[in-house]
């Protein structure tokens, strides 16, 4: 946000193609995560456990369906130096969704904690 309200068009084409970039290591690391956090909760029935296990799923379809294609959207057009109103649009949509899943992840953690703790006072 701080490269599109004060950096030059070549900035924000960078920031873009960077963001893009570290997409190809973001998805496989939460890949990875999510599918160590379903084997260890695979068998777990408990509030947190149900509530991560129901997040995921959208948490990845936000992902795979709104973030990665926003990406290389945003990055293509910042690359031709278009920042119309579309542009903007996609962005915005962007932000929230990425605001969402941020959301989603911090619950996850946060029942996570929880989960962690539960069981360090169980044993």
């Amino acid at each position: 946000m701080l490269s599109e309200a004060l950096g030059t068009p070549e900035t924000i084409a960078l920031v873009k193609s960077r963001i893009l970039m570290g997409m190809f290591v973001l998805i496989p690391a939460m890949a990875i995560a999510g599918g160590f956090g379903m084997a260890i909760g695979r068998r777990r029935k408990d509030a947190p456990a149900v509530a991560k296990k129901k997040r995921m799923p959208l948490i990845a379809a936000n992902g795979l369906m709104v973030l990665l294609p926003a990406a290389f959207f945003l990055e293509a057009r910042a690359s031709d130096g278009n920042f119309d109103g579309v542009f903007v649009i996609v962005q915005g949509i962007e932000l929230l969704a990425g605001v969402l899943n941020l959301t989603m992840m911090g619950l996850n953690i946060r029942d996570g904690s929880r989960m962690a703790a539960r069981r360090k006072s169980q044993a």
